[in-house]
């Protein structure tokens, strides 16, 4: 039986436009009563995975409460279940409520409402939507803690106070999640910025050292507990998402990954740092090809999830196509990082034979370029 390749794709994707700047309206048949998360499960099985290989399984991911919550968690695992689709993610949408600093704030009420979005994430994960997690609890679902309201913007001696709030909030939500079963794999996800100025947790570094800090202090166990690796994310501020990838799997804290891109790396999309968040799909480049043979040599059996948005110009058949080319294109990254000769790159490498590495990395994108036409087809 082939290993199967579990990749996520996100509830947000599908949504009828982006709004402000850009319209709101591009794909009208994603928005209204009518298009809930249940009709997004039903397209992606419909629509979406057809299309990909047969050892690609397929996952959801969704916040709560804005996507999934107790009025329609019922049809959304139904949705799930029927479609042989599974909960491969779910995050408190904390950042659509709080505005200072969510558990982190120096708001008791709000850091309180914020801690109670958490637990009620986790009691909606193991209860409701329990019958839609994977049959391997080693393929349970991420349960994501977005920093996105975990930030400020006033440089006073008060952000090492909301430091210490979300080390304590984040220790008694894992104990929490313990009690109920300590299956869901918790992970932060780092970014710099957005929504605020300056965020609590901007770097993969901070996340590792925030969960050190929260094993020290709390007696938290470190088991199912790490980084939500988005790639854009590091690329937005010039940071080295390989280098990422290697801090992460040497302190066995890789428990989910997004895969977009902010574009900047294979020359020809814009993007990249000093940028917004694009939040395009996978790009097939040297870099991923990079991440995708340390996962490999790591055993990374999780899920991929594709955390991206359609472009602001797409009606929904392009959006479709490009959640599914995101696929693809990180499965021809893998095939790649599978087929290249390690052994030869590590010996070049070792002769400071660079240009020769050079070489072999380039062929290794023509080689997931061609894999990718291929599938495409």
């Amino acid at each position: 039986m082939a290993v199967k390749s579990l990749h996520s794709i996100c509830r947000w994707t599908f949504n009828p436009g982006k709004g402000g700047f850009v319209p709101g309206d591009m794909r009208p048949e994603w928005g209204g009563s009518k298009f809930g998360t249940p009709e997004m499960i039903e397209l992606t099985a419909k629509k979406v995975q057809p299309r990909l290989p047969k050892d690609v399984e397929l996952g959801i991911e969704m916040h709560y409460d804005a996507e999934v919550d107790d009025k329609n968690a019922s049809a959304v695992a139904d949705a799930l279940v029927s479609n042989k689709l599974y909960l491969a993610m779910i995050t408190p949408g904390a950042h659509a409520h709080f505005a200072y600093g969510g558990i982190a704030s120096l708001d008791a009420s709000e850091r309180k409402a914020g801690e109670a979005l958490g637990t009620k994430t986790v009691d909606l994960a193991y209860g409701t939507l329990k019958k839609a997690w994977h049959p391997d609890v080693n393929k349970a679902p991420a349960f994501v803690i977005w920093n996105g309201s975990f930030g400020y913007d006033i440089a006073t001696i008060g952000v090492k106070q909301m430091y210490q709030n979300l080390k304590e909030s984040v220790a008694g939500l894992c104990k929490y999640e313990q009690k109920k079963g300590g299956n869901l794999h918790i992970g932060f996800e780092p970014k710099p910025n957005e929504g605020h100025p300056a965020m609590l947790i901007p770097t993969v570094a901070s996340a590792i050292v925030f969960w050190r800090r929260i094993e020290k202090e709390f007696g938290v166990s470190l088991k199912n507990k790490g980084v939500n690796k988005e790639f854009g994310h590091s690329e937005m501020i010039g940071l080295d998402h390989v280098y990422d990838s290697v801090e992460e799997l040497d302190n066995d804290m890789m428990v989910h990954m997004h895969l977009n891109s902010q574009g900047y790396n294979d020359g020809i999309i814009l993007g990249g740092p000093g940028k917004y968040d694009i939040d395009h799909g996978t790009r097939i480049n040297g870099m991923n090809i990079a991440i995708a043979g340390l996962l490999q040599q790591a055993g990374y059996a999780r899920w991929k999830g594709h955390d991206m948005q359609t472009r602001a110009y797409d009606n929904a058949e392009q959006g479709i196509d490009r959640v599914v080319r995101s696929v693809l294109s990180w499965e021809a990254c893998a095939k790649a990082a599978a087929e290249l000769d390690t052994k030869a790159l590590m010996a070049v490498l070792a002769k400071r034979e660079t240009a020769k590495a050079e070489d072999m990395m380039r062929a290794a994108v023509v080689s997931a370029q061609r894999s990718f036409d291929e599938m495409y087809k």
